[in-house]
């Protein structure tokens, strides 16, 4: 007996709810279904399953070889889903949710890359700073900044993003220059409607104590315009590099507070949880894997920047 087929008849039962379920699933006699599990069972010297007229459950035995049964089949699938791969060029329509923000300043030149290497892919690139369902909207891959929290998805950090509070000279030299946190109270903020307003970083917390006492007088949830609005002097901004890189090597911004930036968030590829996961989507997560760097080129030009001093 092939103790791989077996595995694969005990966890469709498992998953079917009974051997009639399995046997259609697998396109085998439901008498060779209950024959693989019977001779899994006399192999391990264990009964997995307890079996009534009615029905079929799990003992605690079984209960515990259904989690690692489960996982190694998936890892053989995959396995061989990669060796398959391999031999064929990926083809189809890839879907990808992307920030609004990022994928503007940032991903026309990936789509290209990953296109002239895989030309007999197609993209569907939908923007969105919305946290889509990958699965009910029928996305392949899904691209989201943040702390990711746990979930049945798969996540995959792409790279670092980096977060600082600035504001432009003119509007420091018109309301005060910030030399200690408290001083963020008397000064114009430009909130993003988007901000995880339960990060515990000093920074976030300070910012939602504002925002749920006073209020903000621009709130936006898009941080282009909230960028553009603080270097026309509107007040601070807490924004990611990938948007203000530019506006800091200029000197139209200028950091304020550093000794208050939060650690780096992540740029991360989010997909669902596939036993055979399609050749396109593979081949995408490991063109994105590296491709902006440890250190994005959008850090690179401002990784001397200076905060802002009247020195």
């Amino acid at each position: 007996m092939d103790r791989i087929d077996a595995m694969r008849a005990f966890v469709a039962v498992v998953t079917e709810g009974s051997f009639s379920n399995a046997a259609n699933t697998l396109q085998l006699s439901p008498q060779l279904v209950s024959k693989y599990v019977s001779k899994l069972e006399e192999q391990l010297n264990i009964r997995l399953l307890n079996r009534t007229t009615r029905k079929v459950s799990l003992t605690e035995a079984g209960n515990h070889y259904f989690g690692h049964a489960q996982q190694i089949l998936l890892s053989i699938d995959d396995m061989e889903s990669q060796l398959s791969g391999l031999q064929q060029n990926p083809k189809g329509v890839l879907r990808i949710s992307a920030p609004v923000s990022f994928a503007l300043r940032h991903m026309a030149q990936l789509i290209t890359d990953f296109q002239m290497r895989y030309p007999l892919v197609t993209v569907d690139l939908q923007l969105n700073d919305r946290k889509v369902d990958i699965v009910e909207e029928g996305f392949d891959v899904a691209l989201r900044i943040g702390q990711l929290k746990d979930s049945s998805l798969i996540a995959k950090q792409v790279a670092p993003i980096r977060v600082v509070l600035c504001a432009s000279p003119e509007y420091i030299k018109n309301h005060g220059i910030l030399d200690k946190p408290e001083d963020l109270e008397h000064h114009r903020y430009l909130h993003y409607s988007y901000m995880n307003m339960d990060a515990k970083e000093d920074i976030y917390q300070l910012l939602k104590a504002k925002v749920l006492k006073q209020g903000s007088e621009f709130r936006s949830n898009n941080g282009d315009v909230l960028v553009a609005a603080a270097i026309a002097g509107a007040g601070l901004v807490l924004q990611p590099t990938f948007i203000i890189s530019e506006a800091l090597s200029s000197g139209k911004l200028v950091v304020v507070l550093p000794e208050l930036e939060p650690k780096p968030l992540g740029l991360y590829a989010v997909y669902a949880h596939r036993k055979l996961l399609p050749h396109k989507v593979r081949c995408f997560i490991d063109f994105m894997e590296g491709y902006y760097g440890s250190l994005p080129y959008w850090d690179e030009c401002i990784a001397k920047s200076q905060p802002f001093s009247t020195k």
